[in-house]
């Protein structure tokens, strides 16, 4: 299950774990212009975790869901990037 809301200065999307036990923390994702934020409560600390991708870090994690083994590089032609 996942819940989708617009704040002022991003999209907040939040993850929550349905499948069997043990379920995960969920994760939430703030999707601002300049980057994308995941964070996620860590249960043995009790602390949240985040890590922070560039818009380019996204759409290569997006790119390698669907690719086999290996090592990439996208390059965008002009056109690409508007």
């Amino acid at each position: 299950m996942f819940s989708i809301e617009h704040e002022f200065d991003s999209t907040v999307i939040t993850l929550v774990d349905e499948g069997q036990k043990p379920l995960q923390e969920d994760v939430i994702i703030n999707n601002f212009a300049e980057c994308v934020t995941l964070e996620q409560l860590d249960p043995r600390t009790d602390k949240v975790q985040k890590i922070t991708l560039s818009p380019e870090q996204v759409r290569d994690l997006a790119a390698a869901l669907d690719l086999p083994e290996g090592v990439y590089q996208i390059h965008e032609t002009p056109d690409q990037g508007s």
